[in-house]
């Protein structure tokens, strides 16, 4: 089965790409399966259980960290996938901490961001981007060629190794590309011993286990301080 993280800021467009990817990769026999990570609710799981046509997968991680919620699922959506005879499974994360990344070692990863996140966004998106096999960037004729070529630089200046592409959520057009990097992926059948490209973020203070009141005395575990220097005094 090939299996292929999907992963990006919210609203680029990752699930417009799956799709689109999915529906290409469907025409030419295969069995296709989605799984959707996201927090509070998403419509996501249905939309790809009527356009593909076969069963989807959603799970929702509620007041848990999305990313830990993630990863700790991965090898039972795997484990779903197979039973279910999938061909090809993506899964897409919630894509909402800039802080870590969902890509697996040895799991094609695909990021997606659009071209309305600004000329920084490369840099913002942190290791979600740096780290992934492939950037998609979408939207991008709602801004100039010259701001999509600036945008594409930064993408190989954090991101050297990625192929970089560009493709329409709205008609699809550059999937095919994509569709063609992804089938030559070797098949992956499970992720029980694989690691993460990049480590989580540390989610063991008392907000991550539910407590709600602010002030210092309530703050226990895994807690940083912001730190400044003096403010020089007025003229």
């Amino acid at each position: 089965m090939k299996l292929i993280i999907v992963a990006g800021p919210p609203s680029v467009g990752k699930t417009a790409v799956t799709t689109h990817v999915a529906r290409l990769w469907r025409a030419k026999g295969a069995r296709v399966l989605a799984a959707k990570f996201d927090t509070q609710s998403s419509a996501d799981p249905e939309r790809y259980r009527q356009n593909l046509g076969a069963p989807s997968l959603g799970g929702l991680s509620g007041y848990l960290c999305p990313d830990h919620y993630f990863i700790s699922n991965l090898e039972e959506v795997v484990e779903w996938g197979l039973g279910q005879r999938a061909d090809v499974l993506f899964v897409e994360t919630a894509g909402l901490c800039l802080r870590c990344a969902p890509h697996v070692e040895g799991v094609p990863a695909v990021t997606v961001i659009d071209a309305l996140g600004g000329l920084d966004a490369p840099v913002k998106v942190g290791p979600m981007l740096s780290l992934a096999d492939v950037v998609v960037l979408t939207k991008g004729d709602l801004v100039s060629q010259a701001e999509r070529e600036v945008l594409m630089l930064g993408v190989r200046r954090v991101n050297p190794t990625a192929l970089v592409l560009s493709v329409n959520g709205l008609t699809g057009t550059g999937g095919l590309l994509l569709l063609r990097w992804l089938m030559g992926q070797p098949a992956v059948d499970q992720v029980g011993e694989r690691s993460l490209r990049h480590d989580m973020p540390a989610s063991i203070c008392s907000y991550c286990t539910g407590e709600r009141r602010v002030g210092r005395v309530y703050q226990t575990g895994n807690v940083e301080k912001i730190t400044w220097e003096a403010a020089e005094p007025c003229a």
